[in-house]
């Protein structure tokens, strides 16, 4: 069974003394670590990616976004992502674990950054040239102590890390006012709890009644939470997580189609189908030649 390569920092960190943090040009990045990055693969840190010069197609869980100075990206630990750029291509790449933030913020985790808390959020902001300034900025910064030697080293980079989140949510919350308000943010805080029990269950459990009754509310309120941040009902959360793992694992493992449906908690392959075909509206077949084609 051939599978999805997972890389972690060390990979790119060539001989720095911390695995927690890296940093590098994007120009850089994709030289020294070409040989990890020819095929489509998920991360175990968070990442953020901001274009300065050149163009391509970025596409992460399926969901191609347009790349050009100013497309500002943030990933999760296991999304899987793939690029096509532009030879001229530049900009900066920044990956932290989850222990190297948290650790630090007691109070804050990387996860009540909305385009880290849910993978239904997008992961594309698009910056304009005052904004893009502003960014490039705080990053020469984040570069610049990256590469010395300086007293209280982490804490600089962790404060700029932070400021380029902070803006980033602020940024991404002009086009979802309902983030804005406190009701909002207690909306989110529950969302969060619904998807973490989906990451968790969605193989063995696909009935709303199910998530509900472990967080101790009712299907109508969780619907609505849901309904409040992503516009989206509980269901198609649940059907979409999982056809969102039918579509990795279609095209990355070498497995039958059978064997994949079962994998995913359903005994019937029919059935299987059916649910695949109404939330993609093609078949698994379909998917896969339209797909590697």
């Amino acid at each position: 069974m051939n599978s999805i390569s997972v890389l972690n920092i060390d990979l790119f960190q060539g001989g720095k003394n911390t695995s927690e943090f890296y940093f590098s040009t994007l120009k850089n990045h994709l030289i020294v670590g070409h040989r990890h990055l020819e095929k489509p693969h998920r991360h175990d840190f968070y990442a953020t990616i901001l274009f300065t010069k050149g163009k391509g197609f970025h596409e992460i869980d399926f969901q191609k976004y347009e790349v050009s100075p100013g497309s500002l990206f943030f990933m999760s630990p296991g999304q899987i992502h793939s690029w096509e750029l532009s030879s001229d291509i530049d900009g900066y790449i920044f990956f932290c674990s989850q222990d190297f933030y948290e650790m630090h913020y007691v109070n804050q985790n990387l996860r009540s950054f909305p385009f880290f808390g849910s993978v239904h959020f997008p992961r594309k902001l698009q910056l304009d040239d005052d904004y893009l300034e502003e960014y490039t900025h705080v990053i020469h910064k984040l570069e610049k102590e990256y590469h010395s030697q300086n007293l209280m080293k982490d804490g600089l980079i962790l404060s700029l890390l932070s400021q380029v989140f902070i803006c980033s949510t602020r940024l991404f919350s002009r086009d979802f006012d309902h983030l804005s308000s406190s009701a909002g943010l207690s909306y989110f805080r529950h969302y969060q709890d619904f998807e973490d029990l989906l990451e968790e269950n969605f193989i063995t459990e696909k009935s709303v009644a199910f998530y509900a009754s472990t967080m101790n509310i009712s299907p109508k309120h969780l619907n609505r939470i849901i309904q409040t941040v992503v516009q989206k009902t509980a269901t198609d959360l649940i059907t979409g997580r999982v056809i969102l793992e039918a579509k990795r694992m279609l095209i990355y493992l070498d497995e039958s189609l059978g064997e994949i449906a079962f994998r995913l908690g359903y005994e019937e392959y029919s059935y299987f189908v059916r649910v695949f075909r109404k939330s993609s509206g093609m078949t698994p077949t379909q998917f896969i030649k339209m797909y590697k084609s």
